[in-house]
């Protein structure tokens, strides 16, 4: 009866046993044990009393329950070790290749730690199709980390064809209008681009003051929040609204100063301290461009110092050689003319 039962385990677990973790010298103990030769029938009878061993009788079917299947710790190591390798890899993409810092990118989007590195490899390959080099690209990314996992298909080829198409900037010229801009890349095509573009162009940006790889920032700039407020102060200050679009179109930049940081300190000093007209600012928008502190008022000052003046652009475009040779030129006049 022993050994029946001890056959039929082997029968039944051998092939499961087999392809499990039990060893093979487990296996072989348990046939070693079913050749054995059975004690005799007394030895039985010390473990059961005579009343009982008659009531003994053999299962004919006996029922195993089969383990339930679990991952041996050599596989779960292994996918761990596995997600690890990968990971790492990722990180060296990032951090190597193209120069990204892995922590700004996962701390600002967190879908980096589960994209895979084929995801980050599309983004870069689609960048580079636009003619941006290594270098570029890395500064990009690592600007705007949201890049990274972007689906170049919906995400960017829509962004460099609306700049292609719509904006009709020269394909050579689309490297230099993300580099100048990388923030376009990030913005909403519906709800930000168009819109802005067709103000522009209502503006008077067209035919040959139309936007350019050197004005493309405008077009992430807000309709409502930032151009529009920066026309309706230059109006307040008495300028026509003809007058702000001519000074606009010359000096596009004036869209993107800020009013309170920028504008208004500029314009509080030119009519204050210098005592300027606005006819001299509609002549020269440039003016907004040049640092308050580090040339404008130095310069001015230099002038009225020794009692002397010159047209606001000629005081701000000239290099310091140029105005210092000048200060001393009108200066030698001014003595020999006392003289």
């Amino acid at each position: 009866m022993l050994r029946a039962t001890i056959n039929h385990a082997l029968r039944y677990f051998g092939p499961i046993c087999s392809s499990s973790s039990l060893s093979s010298k487990k296996l072989g103990s348990l046939r070693m044990i079913s050749r054995l030769p059975l004690p005799p029938s007394s030895f039985f009878f010390f473990f059961f009393p005579p009343s009982l061993a008659g009531s003994l009788k053999p299962l004919t079917n006996p029922s195993f329950r089969k383990p339930r299947f679990t991952l041996s710790l050599d596989t779960q190591f292994s996918d761990r070790f596995d997600s690890g390798l990968l990971f790492r890899e990722k990180i060296l993409y990032l951090e190597n290749h193209l120069n990204v810092d892995s922590r700004k990118a996962f701390r600002e989007n967190p879908h980096c730690r589960s994209a895979t590195l084929s995801t980050l490899k599309s983004v870069e390959v689609c960048l580079s199709s636009m003619g941006l080099d290594r270098s570029a690209v890395s500064r990009v990314l690592d600007m705007h980390p949201k890049l990274l996992t972007s689906n170049p298909d919906y995400d960017i080829y829509p962004i460099f064809d609306f700049l292609l198409n719509e904006v009709e900037i020269p394909f050579p010229d689309i490297r230099k209008s993300i580099i100048r801009c990388p923030r376009i890349l990030v913005s909403d095509l519906d709800h930000q681009l168009r819109p802005a573009l067709k103000f522009l162009r209502d503006l008077g940006f067209v035919g040959l003051k139309a936007i350019t790889c050197q004005t493309t920032l405008l077009l992430v700039s807000s309709v409502e929040h930032t151009l529009l407020p920066k026309i309706q102060y230059l109006e307040s200050l008495g300028l026509s609204h003809e007058d702000v679009v001519n000074m606009v179109l010359r000096s596009p930049g004036l869209l993107t100063y800020s009013i309170q940081n920028n504008l208004v300190p500029k314009v509080s000093y030119f009519l204050g301290d210098m005592k300027g007209d606005l006819l001299e600012l509609k002549r020269f928008p440039q003016y907004f461009s040049f640092n308050l502190e580090r040339k404008i008022k130095l310069r001015h000052r230099s002038l009225v110092e020794h009692g002397l003046s010159l047209p606001l652009s000629k005081m701000l475009k000239a290099s310091d050689g140029e105005f210092n040779a000048w200060l001393i030129e009108m200066r030698c006049s001014s003595l020999m003319a006392d003289r």
